[in-house]
C-alpha cells in the first residue's frame, strides 16, 4: 500500500510540474501609493495590473495652442480628484496635436493629489469591467487610458464600453474614469450604406438603427475636446519652445533666425504634416546635431 501511494505521490508531483508553467502567475497587488500608473495586461480568462515607470517630465505649459483643451481637460480633472462629478472625456482629431500629450501632462499636475493612470489597449476593453472591480474602493482616483480608440466595421467590443461608461446597471465606480484619444469622432466608421433605408414618412427621417447604434458610443463621453491640423505659425511656435526647452537642459547657446525657420518648413514639408510630434521631433534633431 505504501509503495503505491509513493508511486501515486511521484506521479501527481510529476504532473504538477508539467502544469505549473502553464497556470498564471500569482501576482502581488499594487501599492498605489508608490506607483503613478500601470498597463493592463490579458492573461489566461482574466489579467492584471503591470506597474509603469513613469516619467513626468511632461507639463501642461508644454502644450503650446491647445490652452482651451488644456484648461478644460485640466478642471474635469480637478473635479475628478477632488471627488466631484466629472466626465469621461474622448479628445478626437488630427494625429500628433498633443492628445496623448495632454493626458501625461495631467498625471504629472495631479498625481500629487491622488491621480493615477493606467493604460488598456483598444483590443483588451472587453476586459474592462473586471479591470475596474479591482479598483472599486481604493482611495485614489484612477483615469482609464485608452490610445487611439477606433472600431471597425463588425466588431462588437465597442458595446462592452457603451456598458460600463453608461447604460449599464452596474455603473463605473465614481473613482474611476475613461479618457480616450481618437482620430475619428464617432469612433466607429459610418458607412453610406447605414444609411440605405432612411425613409421619409410625412416629412419626418426615420435613420437606420445602425447609425444610432454606432454614434450612441462617443454620445457616452460627456465631454468631447477636438484637435485640429497646425497653422505653419502654430508649427513654428511649437518647434521655437521645444528647442528652447532641450537647448536649456544642455546647456547649447541658441538663436531664431531665417534659417532656422526655413529648416523647421522643410522638415515638416518632407513629412507631408505640420503638428507638435513633427516640431518636438524636428527640435531633438536639431539639438542633437549641434550637440554632436
Amino acid at each position: 500500500m505504501d509503495a503505491e501511494l509513493k508511486a501515486f505521490l511521484q506521479r501527481a508531483d510529476a504532473l504538477m510540474s508539467r502544469l505549473e508553467p502553464l497556470l498564471p502567475a500569482q501576482r502581488a497587488p499594487l501599492d498605489w501609493d508608490t506607483s503613478l500608473a500601470a498597463r493592463w495586461h490579458r492573461e489566461g480568462q482574466g489579467g492584471y495590473l503591470q506597474a509603469l515607470n513613469v516619467s513626468l517630465d511632461m507639463k501642461l505649459n508644454d502644450l503650446i495652442g491647445i490652452d482651451r483643451q488644456c484648461e478644460l481637460l485640466s478642471r474635469n480633472t480637478r473635479q475628478f480628484v477632488s471627488g466631484l462629478p466629472a466626465n469621461h472625456v474622448l479628445l478626437w482629431g488630427a494625429r500628433g496635436t498633443g492628445k496623448s500629450s495632454l493626458i501625461r501632462a495631467l498625471l504629472a499636475e495631479h498625481a500629487p493629489a491622488g491621480l493615477r493612470l493606467i493604460e488598456i489597449e483598444r483590443d483588451h476593453l472587453a476586459d474592462l469591467p473586471k479591470l475596474v472591480d479591482q479598483l472599486a474602493g481604493q482611495a485614489q482616483h484612477f483615469v482609464v487610458f485608452c490610445d487611439d480608440l477606433s472600431f471597425e466595421a463588425g466588431e462588437g467590443d465597442y458595446r462592452v464600453l457603451k456598458s460600463v461608461l453608461d447604460g449599464s446597471l452596474e455603473r463605473a465606480p465614481e473613482n474611476v474614469l475613461l479618457y480616450a484619444t481618437s482620430n475619428r469622432r464617432h469612433l466607429v466608421p459610418e458607412r453610406q450604406s447605414d444609411n440605405e433605408n432612411w425613409q421619409m414618412v410625412d416629412g419626418e427621417l426615420h435613420p437606420n438603427e445602425a447609425v444610432e447604434d454606432k454614434i450612441a458610443l462617443s454620445d457616452r463621453f460627456g465631454l468631447w475636446l477636438s484637435f485640429y491640423p497646425f497653422s505653419q505659425a502654430h508649427y513654428l511656435n511649437v518647434v521655437r519652445h521645444w528647442i528652447g526647452s532641450l537647448a536649456t537642459r544642455a546647456g547649447l547657446s541658441w538663436s531664431w533666425d531665417d534659417e532656422l525657420e526655413k529648416d523647421a518648413i522643410r522638415w515638416a514639408t518632407s513629412r507631408g504634416n505640420r503638428n507638435g510630434r513633427c516640431a518636438y521631433q524636428f527640435a531633438r534633431q536639431w539639438v542633437g546635431i549641434r550637440l554632436l
